[in-house]
């Protein structure tokens, strides 16, 4: 498979639809997650888009439908998350990382920082409690802030939005690997160090990844399955790191580099 890192957040959602286990994560805020999206969601297509078609149609006529669609759509984002995502969902986010994590081999790696039940039938039944800070990411109201700040830049014809994702994504991107690196024990240092080597595929990951979360009533459910796919990412780079720190066992063994 291609080892581009903004296809993890689409093979996340391959990954969790596959796996049905995974969906008890999902179903217990299913109705909560759906009542909130379709009311924010509506509201602002009710009562804010006709005003911002009508406003941007003065600076472009031709982008103005497409434009204030995705600035409605930001805005509803930045809504939800701040309303739902940040107080509710974490600890499922946790959940889907740490049982993709066991799933594809690395229980080492999660039982530092939680209890599992090794009898359990599978990865999320195997997951107990926490027994140190668990965070997928920090809740950040500087990343809030910005988004909403750089939502602006949609109102720029034809180039407004791409811009506005890839600034969006190189913030947000190293935030889906908050758990992988406490997990590691890294320190800010080398958290910063580790991101700064990678920062251009952590942002395509995060322009991928906030580009589902962008889709109305979806994007609380993109939200896991982008765990998801950054629990898989995660896993190559563990795997490359366990093989750069493995012995030779023989002459001339060979060490990939790391695919992050």
């Amino acid at each position: 498979m291609l080892d581009f890192s903004g296809l993890y957040p689409l093979k996340g959602i391959w990954y969790f639809v596959t796996h049905p286990y995974f969906y008890p994560l999902f179903r217990a805020r299913m109705i909560p997650i759906l009542l909130l999206s379709i009311f924010v969601y509506a509201n602002l297509f009710i009562w804010t888009y006709l005003p911002q078609v009508a406003f941007l149609a003065i600076f472009h006529l031709a982008g103005a439908w497409v434009n204030a669609t995705f600035l409605v759509l930001g805005e509803g984002a930045a809504i939800v998350a701040l309303l739902f995502e940040a107080f509710f969902v974490d600890e499922a986010l946790v959940d889907t990382f740490d049982a993709v994590l066991i799933d594809q081999g690395f229980a080492d790696l999660v039982k530092e920082a939680r209890a599992l039940d090794q009898d359990a039938q599978n990865s999320v039944q195997m997951l107990g409690k926490p027994t140190t800070s668990s965070l997928y990411s920090p809740f950040s109201f500087r990343q809030i802030i910005e988004f909403v700040i750089l939502l602006p830049l949609n109102l720029i014809p034809i180039v407004g939005v791409p811009i506005f994702l890839i600034l969006t994504g190189w913030r947000a991107g190293p935030f889906h690997h908050w758990r992988y690196f406490k997990l590691l024990g890294l320190s800010k240092k080398e958290r910063k160090e580790y991101v700064r080597n990678r920062q251009l595929k952590y942002t395509w990951f995060g322009i991928v990844a906030l580009a589902l979360q962008l889709v109305p009533v979806l994007s609380m459910l993109f939200l896991l399955t982008s765990a998801a796919g950054s629990a898989l990412w995660a896993v190559q780079m563990e795997k490359a790191r366990r093989s750069r720190e493995r012995p030779a066992t023989a002459p001339g063994e060979l060490y990939h580099d790391d695919p992050a």
